[in-house]
């Protein structure tokens, strides 16, 4: 028996984990579609046509619509016995590489954006401590580091407000520095204070931004001897027993990192930016080609699957397909396909 499919825009490319020959997990199978996602090698997934995708197409045409690993667990499979004696040949006439657009459909944010208006009157911005606490963006780097070392008390008469905050951060002169003088002695009060904190590259120099992040994290704790620091926290009630105390926390900056998002979602009326999708693609730096981009694989051509089995069986499945009546559907991932021609 002959079954001869043609197909138009077949996908050849996975955006999930897993296999569907497993158990599908409680949460479902992870997205790995998005762009952060497909930084990772492992996660860019190309796909060919194999002996499953061929046994799923043709319980699909039988009217079976369970997952291929439920209907061979089933004490009625069709197959049951045969499927070693199909073979399949796959003819692609043609193959594009196409830039797909999806949509985000893990609800994630974006890191940069924010909605709704901004309250520039949290107390934050507007109480006794807030000139001395924000007065750490005001240093140079030089500086920070004397204030961090000698505890200076800084006079800021600059007012803050989240947006000059995060033009700040995203102005900042992050050039890695040498760890030695002023910068060395800096870590090290950063380190006592807050135990084991990245303050370096991989090159093992300074990284400025998550000194200054470290920094207004200990301005928090100085302070919090004079003033009530309850206003700059995220939790309801500070904590002064230790610095490194994982209650005290600044929104949207920790220790190490400025996150925007995080950061804006405390000072605006309205919720995180969702993203709605990215392009489907990855970029990479190959030794000599240089930089390589890959993207979708959609695939137009024939797949001819052939069924060494007894005419009475092959008559009996020939019905079934009739009966079903299956006009289109899906070749892998996404595309149309259609049976052209049974011969038996």
């Amino acid at each position: 028996m002959q079954i001869i499919i043609e197909y138009e825009s077949s996908w050849r490319n996975s955006f999930l984990d897993g296999s569907n020959n497993e158990e599908l997990p409680k949460k479902g199978r992870n997205y790995i579609g998005s762009g952060q996602k497909l930084d990772k090698a492992e996660n860019f997934i190309q796909r060919e046509l194999t002996q499953d995708t061929v046994m799923g197409i043709l319980n699909r045409l039988i009217g079976d619509q369970h997952k291929l690993y439920q209907s061979r667990q089933a004490d009625d499979y069709f197959f049951e016995g045969i499927e070693s004696r199909i073979v399949f040949f796959d003819k692609p006439e043609i193959k594009n590489n196409e830039i797909v657009y999806l949509r985000n459909m893990t609800g994630s944010t974006d890191q940069n954006s924010f909605t709704g208006a901004i309250k520039v009157n949290d107390p934050i911005f507007d109480s006794d401590y807030s000139n001395e606490f924000w007065g750490v963006l005001t240093l140079n780097f030089d500086d920070l580091c004397e204030f961090i070392v000698d505890d200076i008390t800084l006079k800021c008469e600059r007012k803050y407000d989240p947006l000059s905050v995060v033009s700040f951060f995203e102005n900042l002169d992050n050039k890695p520095r040498k760890n030695s003088g002023i910068v060395k002695q800096a870590v090290s009060v950063l380190t006592d204070t807050f135990g084991e904190v990245n303050y370096f590259n991989t090159k093992g120099e300074v990284v400025p931004l998550n000194v200054y992040c470290s920094a207004l994290n200990l301005q928090l704790h100085r302070l919090s001897k004079k003033y009530d620091m309850t206003s700059a926290i995220t939790n309801k009630h500070f904590d002064t027993a230790l610095p490194q105390s994982n209650k005290n926390k600044i929104k949207g900056i920790s220790k190490r990192l400025f996150t925007k998002k995080d950061f804006m979602d405390r000072y605006t009326t309205g919720k995180k930016k969702k993203v709605w999708g990215n392009p489907y693609m990855r970029k990479e730096r190959i030794k000599v080609e240089g930089e390589v981009v890959s993207m979708l694989t959609k695939a137009s051509g024939q797949l001819e699957i052939n069924l060494d089995i007894a005419q009475e069986k092959a008559r009996e499945l020939k019905t079934m397909i009739d009966n079903a009546g299956v006009s289109s559907f899906y070749l892998g991932k996404k595309g149309l396909a259609y049976v052209s021609r049974i011969r038996l």
